[in-house]
């Protein structure tokens, strides 16, 4: 273990790549963008009610593209090999360092959400909506979870990487095969949860492949991915929509199945055969502005739908036409004003808390390093099961991640 985990990488990466950048950006934005136009909500004077765009028929093979989970671990799984290639120390301290990024900005939305269903239950807010709107918010950080135990594996899974190549994720590939016929022959779903390492690990260790240039007929990969997609959702047990949705009987995402990490091959194939023209584009001056601020609009973005939902569909009764129709389309354009007007203060706000505090760091080990991310991903854990709804939770699991975040500082000497 420690041979696999000795800090020398085999290959120099550059210091940035503007197609990982690219990608970045544009997964969150149709994360945001999809978040935004799909819910059908509306509201009896008591309940709220929320719906999916996205459940009307035939509808479904619009996710095969606008679930982009897959392409943004793709992403992070290239940004994280040029990333830990190119830093100075050891491989724990730079563990420290990504975790100080990933759950700084945490921070202040707990601070704001952990009091504020007090203050809107005082001011005569309903309590459903109230709850549903704490409880999402949370919910929205099972993204961050995911991708720290990735970041966290990230040393380990790229020495594996650069000793046994493409037979790493072959094998990934393989556990999610094992996983899904074991889950679906017992009945047992929980089994199903395994897949949240072999998927997502999966497509991260892919974005290794494109830093060492082993992406190299991806027409091939874009074929094969979305082919065995239609393969399994035609002869399978896969329902055809790559995101939940209300209603049905399985999801592909919780817990995500070989169905999306079929789809999120293609995706990975399809989007490095459009990289020459991706990589044309004059995104540079985007990239640099919108890059430091991602991490805020994802965790902010949906406290700025239940703004705008509390406000219209709660405050006036006022609810979301009937997807599709002229209605529908007619307000889409006001409807996301509304949510950009709120959602640019919150980022004006709110992004500089991006770039953690400029503290020093302790002698990171491998015990406090990962005793830190273990702290940190059981409190987003804990936000993610419970969200922000009133109880002793949502405190526990924020002190758990800010205790993760002193476990990176330098110890008091006695």
């Amino acid at each position: 273990m420690t041979v696999l985990l000795e800090r020398r990488p085999a290959v120099r990466a550059p210091a940035r790549d503007s197609f990982i950048d690219v990608l970045r950006l544009a997964g969150m934005a149709l994360v945001v963008l999809q978040h935004w136009t799909i819910p059908v909500l509306g509201y009896d004077g008591v309940r709220l009610t929320t719906g999916n765009a996205l459940s009307a028929p035939g509808v479904w093979v619009v996710t095969w593209i606008s679930q982009v989970m897959p392409l943004v671990f793709f992403a992070g799984g290239a940004a994280n090999a040029i990333s830990f290639r190119r830093a100075p120390g050891t491989a724990p301290a730079w563990l420290a360092v990504r975790l100080r990024r990933l759950a700084w900005p945490v921070l202040p939305l707990a601070a704001v959400w952990i009091p504020l269903p007090h203050v809107l239950a005082t001011f005569g807010v309903p309590a459903q909506p109230l709850e549903v709107g704490s409880r999402l918010t949370g919910q929205l950080l099972w993204f961050l979870v995911v991708y720290l135990i990735a970041v966290a594996a990230t040393p380990l899974m790229l020495r594996l990487h650069d000793r046994y190549g493409w037979r790493v994720p072959a094998v990934l590939v393989a556990g999610a095969v094992a996983t899904d016929l074991v889950r679906f022959t017992s009945g047992v779903d929980l089994v199903g949860y395994l897949n949240i390492g072999f998927v997502w690990l999966a497509v991260h260790q892919l974005g290794f492949c494109y830093t060492d240039g082993r992406l190299g007929r991806p027409g091939v990969l874009a074929v094969a991915g979305y082919g065995a997609a239609a393969l399994l959702v035609g002869f399978g047990p896969y329902p055809g929509s790559m995101i939940g949705l209300p209603g049905a009987g399985m999801s592909n995402m919780a817990p995500p199945t070989l169905a999306v990490l079929a789809v999120g091959v293609g995706q990975i194939g399809l989007a490095t055969l459009l990289r020459p023209w991706i990589t044309r584009l004059r995104t540079e001056r985007l990239v640099a502005w919108a890059g430091p601020r991602m991490m805020t609009v994802y965790l902010w973005h949906m406290p700025a739908l239940f703004t705008v939902s509390g406000v219209v569909v709660v405050g006036l009764g006022v609810g979301t036409p009937a997807p599709g129709g002229l209605g529908w389309l007619a307000g889409w354009p006001v409807w996301f004003g509304a949510l950009c007007l709120v959602i640019w203060p919150l980022l004006r706000m709110f992004a500089r808390f991006e770039e953690p505090p400029a503290l020093p760091y302790g002698i990171a080990t491998w015990h406090s390093s990962l005793a830190a991310a273990a702290l940190v991903g059981g409190g987003l854990l804990g936000l993610t099961a419970f969200g922000f709804a009133p109880g002793a939770v949502p405190v526990v699991s924020t002190l758990a991640i800010a205790g993760g975040l002193l476990l990176t500082a330098p110890r008091a000497r006695l």
